[in-house]
């Protein structure tokens, strides 16, 4: 359960003026068809975010438990400081609108999520814990409370958020877990 909770409420932060977020809110204003759009996000996410979990969890079968923790902790203090760093959107990310909605979102967050902080995260958090499915189901409920008001509130909660102060904490919580880890706080699991 631990495992779900942490890679919800991590991605849910994260994701907060991120580059997919915004993608949400541009496709939302373009299609103006949010049911089509939250499938899509939900799907490539899945696919996304599955794919990284299943890295993260070889990556685990590879290293000793001592290798992994420092990788884990630093990768953690990375991601902290990440994502204090505010996204933008590319134009390549709607460049795919000729193929509808539901396609066009598809391709569009499946490309935009690879290598973004929210994958990365995934890949980390299913190396730290032991649980690919509870960590995917997490990040994939995270993800969709981050952008399902953004495809149906669009522009107007888009200024209402305070960024700063949601990275700063999503920052802090990365920062905590990379620190726990680093000192062993997984010790217990078996790292």
């Amino acid at each position: 359960m631990e495992a779900f909770l942490v890679s919800t409420g991590i991605v849910a932060l994260a994701e907060i003026g991120d580059k997919t977020q915004l993608l949400a809110f541009v496709l939302a204003a373009k299609f103006r068809r949010p049911l089509p759009i939250i499938a899509a996000i939900f799907v490539a996410t899945i696919a996304n975010h599955a794919f990284a979990a299943a890295i993260g969890a070889w990556i685990t079968s590879l290293l000793g438990p001592d290798i992994l923790r420092w990788v884990l902790g630093a990768s953690f203090i990375a991601m902290a400081a990440w994502t204090l760093i505010p996204d933008k959107i590319d134009d390549d990310d709607l460049a795919l609108a000729k193929y509808g909605v539901f396609l066009t979102t598809l391709i569009a967050f499946f490309i935009a999520e690879m290598g973004d902080k929210t994958q990365v995260a995934t890949v980390a958090l299913a190396a730290r814990y032991d649980s690919v499915i509870a960590v995917v189901c997490g990040t994939t409920l995270g993800m969709m409370l981050a952008n399902v008001p953004a495809v149906y509130l669009g522009d107007r909660i888009a200024g209402r958020i305070p960024l700063k102060l949601v990275h700063g904490i999503a920052a802090l919580i990365f920062a905590a877990l990379g620190v726990a880890t680093l000192l062993g706080a997984g010790a217990r699991w078996g790292m």
